[in-house]
Order: C-alpha cells, then sequence, then structure tokens
C-alpha cells in the first residue's frame, strides 16, 4: 500500500461547532484542501478525508466525525489501515487554551496535556510520539467559566482576524512539516515565547 502523511485535524462536527475555539483543527484543514486542491470529503469509517498531494508527498486529510472526546477511534482507524508510523506519518492539529489567541506550537511529541481529543488519541494508539500543531485559542476570561462552554464558543472580532492569520500559518507549517520535515517547522513557525520588557532605567544609557 502506498505510504500517506495523514494530517488530522480535531473538531467536532455539525454546523453549531463551526468556527468555535475547539474548530480549529478543522479550520486549517479546509484551509489546506483550498490551498492545495485536494480532493474530497470522501466517508472512511469514522472520518471525512480527503487525499491529493502537498508538493511531492501524497496525503490524506482527516476530520474525525467522533466528536473531540471520541477522536482517538477514528485516528487509529485510519493510521491502522494504512499501517502508518505515528512517529513518522501522523499530524495532529489541535486548540490549546493554554497558549496565548493565534500562537503555534509544533512539537515531535508530547503528552495531551488537558486536551481530552489529544488523551484520546494517545490512549487509542498507546503512545503520544507523534508530531503535532498546537494553536492557542487563549484562556478563560473568569476562572469561573465552564470550560467546556469557553472552548465550544466561538472568538470575538478581534479574535477571529487573529485566527484567520494563524490557521493560515498553520497550514504552511503542515506543508513545511510534510516537505522539509518537524525540525524545520518547529524553528520556522513556533510563536517565540514572549520575553520580559527591559525596565526604562535598564533601557535607558
Amino acid at each position: 500500500m502506498d505510504s500517506f502523511f495523514i494530517i488530522v485535524g480535531l473538531g467536532n462536527p455539525g454546523r453549531k461547532y463551526d468556527g468555535s475555539r475547539h474548530n480549529v483543527g478543522f479550520d486549517v484543514i479546509d484551509e489546506l484542501v483550498d490551498r492545495w486542491h485536494i480532493g474530497g470529503p470522501d466517508r472512511f469509517g469514522k472520518s471525512m478525508i480527503g487525499k491529493g498531494r502537498i508538493g511531492d508527498r501524497k496525503v490524506i486529510l482527516v476530520k474525525p466525525m467522533t466528536y473531540m472526546n471520541l477522536s482517538g477511534e477514528a485516528v487509529q482507524e485510519i493510521v491502522h489501515y494504512y499501517k502508518a508510523d505515528p512517529s513518522r506519518d501522523l499530524v495532529v492539529i489541535s486548540d490549546d487554551i493554554d497558549l496565548e489567541t493565534g500562537h503555534l506550537r509544533i512539537r515531535k511529541k508530547g503528552s495531551a496535556g488537558s486536551h481530552n481529543g489529544l488523551k484520546n488519541i494517545v490512549q487509542h494508539l498507546g503512545t503520544g510520539d507523534f508530531p503535532r500543531i498546537r494553536i492557542g485559542v487563549g484562556a478563560k476570561p473568569d476562572p469561573s467559566f465552564d470550560l467546556a462552554d469557553y472552548v465550544l464558543g466561538h472568538f470575538t472580532s478581534e479574535e477571529k482576524k487573529v485566527m484567520e492569520e494563524a490557521v493560515g500559518k498553520a497550514a504552511e507549517a503542515v506543508a513545511c512539516m510534510v516537505s522539509d520535515g518537524v525540525d524545520i517547522a518547529m524553528n520556522r513557525y513556533n510563536t517565540p515565547k514572549n520575553r520580559k520588557k527591559k525596565t526604562p532605567a535598564l533601557d535607558e544609557e
């Protein structure tokens, strides 16, 4: 069977979830479809998929239809069918409340943190050894807010502008990972961590 690079964007199916914080993974998949004229979507088990090429590499773009908390069922299904090595052939794109809105963080592997979709993928694959792109959607503005309500909520008009740019950058990062590897993508697209501003006294000569 031909080798494919499997790119999974996490989200929830259904119109009411379109544009929500939890669906930025789906948004990146849509951006990749448009940019690279990927065919589909077609039903594959528990996912909707599209097949095509990014550069010279065959890719499968995947939207799990299981709802977020059971994303691992869909990812396991397609990884096993294509006999893929998650550490080499898989990229997972998700939202992250621990990153500032619009910030990107690419990693080769890692824990799932507090993200239930990633947790379920790690559980079903039996490993966290797969590349992922996390896109910041910002922390809850008030600790008393229900987390589910927050991540299923929608961006403000100001946040939408930031997120449109972030989704575009994430799509570029995916293409870079496919063509040039994760290390180069990390160096090129990871948002630099904020540095503490110098105090006026230190700035003055």
